[in-house]
């Protein structure tokens, strides 16, 4: 780990337990059960895709394939639904304890601190308040491509300007964060899920797997 220079997050499930959002969210998911199903369907899709010239675009045409609808009724529904409609959730939610402090000691270390995610981050706002202390935010979307595309994690470390094999990504999903960031060529950090932390049992695909953020800041920089 001494040779990392900037470690990168995920958002969701990573920097806060994603079972607080679906406690809160579950009765506006079920209201709109139809479109949320349709809407899975087509990220699933959208995770397979090669980097896109208009992703959004893209993504309203296979939405709109589901729902039987037109591509500029589909695009205004994800904006509606997605991107508008779970803002107010997440004002609701703290982030994972230690996470503050584990920036802020990467701050005073002149690490550099990332963050990519498959969602828009400005969704969270000022994500808990890590925000400003980061160098790097960005959204997969934004790329062309979804995670776990070895286009977009090299679009993250050319905007951190720092080489893949000296950023650490820390992430929850072991497809789209563990293995995407290791085929860019990156070291990787895996949030183990609660089954693992009783079982106590490590993720071999990663180079770290930990409990808590405590833990990892201990590993890290310690």
């Amino acid at each position: 780990m001494k040779e990392i220079e900037a470690i990168a997050f995920d958002i969701d499930g990573t920097l806060y337990s994603d079972m607080s959002l679906y406690i809160r969210i579950l009765p506006y998911f079920l209201k709109r059960l139809p479109f949320f199903l349709a809407y899975n369907r087509s990220r699933k899709i959208l995770h397979r895709t090669a980097p896109l010239a208009d992703f959004y675009e893209y993504q309203a045409r296979l939405l709109a394939e589901e729902l039987k609808i037109s591509s500029q009724d589909a695009k205004k529904m994800i904006q509606e639904n997605v991107y508008d409609g779970m803002k107010p959730f997440f004002k609701k939610i703290k982030a994972f304890k230690g996470v503050h402090a584990l920036f802020e000691e990467c701050k005073k270390r002149n690490i550099k601190i990332g963050i990519l995610s498959d969602f828009p981050p400005e969704q969270k706002g000022d994500i808990w308040g890590l925000a400003p202390m980061c160098d790097v935010i960005m959204g997969s979307e934004e790329c062309g491509a979804l995670k776990p595309s070895i286009y977009t994690f090299g679009s993250f470390a050319k905007a951190l300007n720092v080489p893949p094999e000296k950023i650490l990504y820390v992430g929850n999903s072991i497809r789209a964060d563990i293995n995407g960031a290791k085929k860019a060529g990156m070291k990787t950090a895996y949030i183990m899920p609660f089954w693992r932390k009783i079982l106590n049992k490590k993720l071999a695909q990663a180079d770290i797997s930990f409990k808590n953020y405590r833990q990892l800041k201990k590993i890290v920089l310690e």
